[in-house]
């Protein structure tokens, strides 16, 4: 694949998880940050402009500052993930046919991911003030 292939695809993939990403401020049953993480990273690679302009963007650039900058999920989000996985993993353990092994391994990825979302930070760390005397 030729260099400048590589960044069309790129950049198709960066648009189109921006517009999922849109989508997701509208529909609460998609998440908009993780897409819009997908379009950084692609406009990383291809394009500097988007790249800059999604990331300083006044309704999406401040959910990706704060996680590029403090690794910040916050608890909405943590909350919203953690709750989806638990309903599908009941619905797909209640109504499927999945062998236990299958179950087995979606269980266990699912517990991985939520082990990482819940290990994030919610808010950003708070800036300790230096050398300033308490209150008496």
């Amino acid at each position: 694949m030729t260099e400048k292939s590589k960044k069309i695809v790129l950049m198709f993939i960066g648009w189109f998880f921006v517009g999922l990403g849109g989508v997701g401020v509208v529909l609460p049953v998609l998440p908009t940050t993780p897409f819009l993480l997908i379009s950084l990273w692609a406009f990383s690679q291809s394009s500097d402009r988007f790249h800059d302009w999604l990331y300083h963007h006044k309704l999406f650039g401040p959910p990706l500052q704060e996680w590029s900058k403090y690794g910040v999920i916050p608890l909405r989000a943590k909350v919203f993930s953690i709750g989806t996985m638990a309903i599908s993993a009941t619905l797909v353990v209640l109504f499927s046919n999945v062998p236990w092994y299958g179950l087995s391994g979606m269980l266990a990825l699912m517990a991985v991911g939520a082990g990482f979302i819940l290990t994030r930070p919610s808010k950003r760390p708070s800036v300790p003030t230096k050398d300033v005397p308490p209150v008496s």
